[in-house]
């Protein structure tokens, strides 16, 4: 598996390591492995709604739509309120406690309030 971040300049994955620097073999672009690791923390620090409002934890959101709970019949409803909301890692960024229970939700189906 190749873990290396696609380059900058031309955005194709084909890199590789060179003592401190990436390097593009596609563009010959290169660029400090620092930068690279800088960049996807900042990437991943910011959580974004569906809006493209940034989310922080202690926030209030609304599900903009209905979601199927997988494994269960439970359906959460567009327009419930989830309070006091946590980020998390991971593919699923927010956790958050409603009536019908604890739930991991993706931000892409929520609004800030």
């Amino acid at each position: 598996m190749n873990t290396a971040p696609a380059c900058p300049q031309c955005t194709l994955e084909n890199t590789y390591p060179d003592a401190s620097n990436w390097v593009c073999a596609d563009c010959g672009h290169e660029w400090p492995q620092a930068a690279a690791l800088d960049a996807e923390q900042d990437a991943e620090a910011v959580v974004r709604d569906a809006n493209g409002n940034a989310l922080a934890s202690g926030d209030a959101v609304v599900l903009i739509k209905d979601l199927k709970v997988k494994g269960s019949s439970t359906t959460l409803k567009m327009g419930t309120k989830v309070k006091s909301i946590r980020l998390v890692g991971g593919d699923h960024e927010v956790e958050g406690k409603m009536d019908a229970g604890n739930f991991m939700l993706k931000a892409c189906f929520l609004k800030k309030v």
